[in-house]
């Protein structure tokens, strides 16, 4: 008896001690179990939770749609001239430099970009020398991929050769000045009061006696620190040079881009994704209005966007109460838009597109499920299960790791900044871009294809919230608004307001003179940037 006791207890502990050591090497092997305020990745509760699609009536018709050909091409046609043209105009070089000026970049790709831009026409208002940009690393991404990781050098110093001075490190006797230097203390070099949005005069009075004093400044943070009024027009333009030309991706990154657009354009006659009962067979070129084309879509549903919205996104309590507790540790009660209900926010327009929704809204302007549908800079809270509908939607979706080989992303493998950078690169070259919700990447991108006249579809997300919580709506009907609210998002050029960045609004100030024979006038411009 007590020899069976013995071994029922040294069983017993022994599978004590398997299930403790279970539990402590499950986080290794699981980790987004154990990360339920992890920021950039869907928690695997929310996968296994995903709920099911809420528009099932709109999807139903959705996914048997027929689109006319007449649709399809007019869908398909590039923007005609709006009687606006983008061009560069040179400013002189200073004769003498008054210094260095540094500045230190934190945020993600496209908000570095931006601050790059600022950092010229700073350094442009100071007549100073600028140093190459120093890009921070990122708390969210953790890339710490450098300004000469990402961008062009050489092209970039050339490309300003005659508007501004830019040298690539500091010179000996400057040799101290660096991000460690200044993180160690107080120092009369460092500025760490530029306000944002701050004018040309403030740099001038706060800045320049630096400048004059030591050789040089440092400028940190420097994100958002320039203002987009009532600057010279000079440096106006040189920001857009900046952004539109000079800031050039390195070439290994032109490479895989230009990569997957041929393949996009180019594609072999491939089978439907697996798991679609609606469609079976091959899509060759010769079935498909638009071939040779293809659409970039910006999917931006992450777990930040999802509990920050306070909106509901049909995954039951079991959501809510996630989204609610990392709202609450994250932003500690800072977030308003939780003053509302659902309803009232969608009403307003600020819930961000889920997949499924996002694939209804194209279905419904005319994409049809042959469409070749490129998901850039996507991080679904949720997992493929939520992003299931999108991809029933249209079969042909492809994204970087489905259409390259691990071999040729393993350059920019575990590297945020460059796989942005690729997204990018490939949303430039695409005939149609949409982006799901706004933000950072979103605005840079409307800019730059504004400024380029690319074809880019901006949801209207007040009229979409509306459609979307009438759920007795009917498929012909739901189209019917959605085209309608729609004529005048499809990439026409809204001039800049008073605040608004030169970045996303780059007519007037990026030199895009009108040409008068052209149908659109100055006065129609207003009252349509005005409506929308």
């Amino acid at each position: 008896m007590k020899l069976l006791y013995n071994n029922h207890h040294q069983n017993r502990t022994q599978r004590m001690a398997f299930a403790g050591l279970f539990v402590i090497l499950l986080p290794i092997f699981v980790p987004n179990l154990f990360e339920p305020l992890g920021r950039a990745s869907p928690t695997m509760l929310s996968e296994w939770n995903a709920p099911k699609p809420r528009h099932s009536s709109l999807l139903k018709i959705a996914l048997h749609r027929q689109i006319p050909t007449e649709q399809q091409s007019e869908l398909w046609s590039p923007l005609v001239s709006q009687g606006w043209r983008p061009c560069a105009e040179s400013t002189a070089l200073p004769k003498k430099s008054r210094g260095y000026v540094q500045v230190f970049l934190d945020g993600g790709l496209n908000q570095q970009r931006m601050g790059i831009c600022d950092a010229v026409a700073v350094a442009k208002i100071l007549n100073a020398t600028l140093v190459l940009p120093h890009l921070e690393v990122n708390p969210v991404w953790r890339d710490s991929s450098s300004f000469a990781d990402i961008f062009d050098v050489d092209h970039f110093i050339s490309s300003l050769r005659d508007e501004i001075s830019i040298v690539k490190e500091l010179p000996s006797e400057y040799s101290w000045s660096s991000r460690e230097y200044y993180a160690t203390g107080i120092r009369d070099t460092r500025i760490k009061t530029a306000p944002v949005h701050a004018s040309a005069n403030w740099y001038l009075e706060n800045v320049l006696p630096i400048l004059q004093s030591y050789g040089i400044a440092a400028i940190a943070p420097f994100s958002h620190r320039l203002a987009f009024d009532n600057l010279p027009t000079n440096i106006q333009h040189l920001r857009c040079k900046v952004n539109f030309q000079a800031l050039v991706f390195v070439p290994h990154i032109r490479k895989l881009g230009e990569t997957i657009v041929h393949r996009l354009r180019h594609p072999p006659g491939k089978l439907q994704a697996s798991g679609t009962e609606f469609h079976k067979g091959r899509i060759g070129d010769s079935e498909v209005t638009g071939a040779g084309k293809f659409t970039v879509l910006h999917l931006r549903f992450d777990k930040d966007m999802a509990a920050h919205s306070a909106c509901d996104f049909g995954g039951g309590k079991a959501e809510k109460l996630a989204l609610a507790k990392y709202r609450q540790v994250i932003w500690q009660g800072r977030v308003l838009n939780s003053q509302f209900t659902d309803e009232e926010l969608r009403n307003q327009g600020r819930c961000p597109l889920t997949p499924e929704e996002i694939g209804l809204l194209l279905a419904a302007l005319g994409f049809n499920n042959g469409t070749r549908l490129y998901l850039a800079s996507h991080k679904v809270y949720g997992g493929e299960a939520r992003i299931s509908t999108l991809q029933k939607l249209f079969p042909l979706m492809e994204d970087k790791k489905s259409i390259a080989s691990a071999e040729e992303l393993a350059k920019i493998e575990g590297k945020a900044s460059l796989s942005a950078a690729v997204d990018y690169y490939v949303s430039m070259q695409s005939d149609i871009f949409i982006s799901a919700s706004p933000g950072n990447m979103h605005n840079a991108l409307v800019g730059h294809r504004a400024y380029l006249n690319l074809k880019t579809i901006r949801p209207n997300m007040t009229l979409l919230g509306k459609l979307f919580l009438n759920k007795s709506m009917g498929w012909t009907e739901f189209q019917h608004a959605v085209r309608n609210g729609h004529k005048n998002r499809l990439g026409h050029i809204r001039l800049r307001k008073s605040k608004q960045s030169i970045y996303t609004y780059p007519a007037p100030d990026c030199c895009i003179f009108f040409e008068p024979h052209i149908e659109f006038t100055i006065s129609q411009l207003m009252v349509s940037s005005s409506k929308n």
